[in-house]
């Protein structure tokens, strides 16, 4: 399931990514990440590959909020090769009104910054949209919303 949260006065900024995991109930640790195509508020990322915990430590010891980000969950140890970093800024697909999921082959989930005026989430469990909705009640199912509308 994808979704996108914009326009909203429920959360502080965009993307402040421990609130948005606390929404899906799921912590850094639970996976291991791919961080490309990253800009923030003057924070020094890395992009690649990231273990969970590096990850969690990271931001629990930075208050980074990501402009342009995308984060691809895969599970633990499953670190696919990369033929081609997935991308937000220019990527239309997210727009295209098509059921998308992750760009990097293997990730379960993908979570976007969109130019600190959105967050996109694309291949949520059920459960996990459940709990995000409950928390953010702005949450628009992506495809249906186009963004800015």
């Amino acid at each position: 399931m994808n979704f996108i949260l914009e326009k909203t006065e429920q959360i502080d900024f965009f993307t402040y990514l421990p609130q948005m995991l606390k929404a899906l109930d799921i912590r850094c640790s639970d996976y291991d990440w791919y961080l490309s195509d990253i800009e923030t508020n003057g924070f020094d990322i890395e992009e690649g590959w990231w273990s969970g915990s590096t990850l969690e430590a990271y931001l629990a010891a930075n208050d980074v909020q990501f402009i342009w980000g995308v984060f691809s969950a895969v599970k633990i140890g499953d670190r696919p090769m990369v033929i081609e970093s997935p991308y937000i800024y220019d990527n239309a697909s997210y727009w295209s009104g098509e059921n998308i999921s992750p760009q990097l082959k293997g990730a379960v989930l993908e979570i976007a910054a969109w130019d600190s005026s959105a967050t996109i989430f694309v291949g949520l469990s059920g459960v996990q949209a459940t709990r995000l909705q409950a928390t953010y009640s702005d949450t628009k199912v992506l495809g249906i919303c186009k963004h800015g509308s």
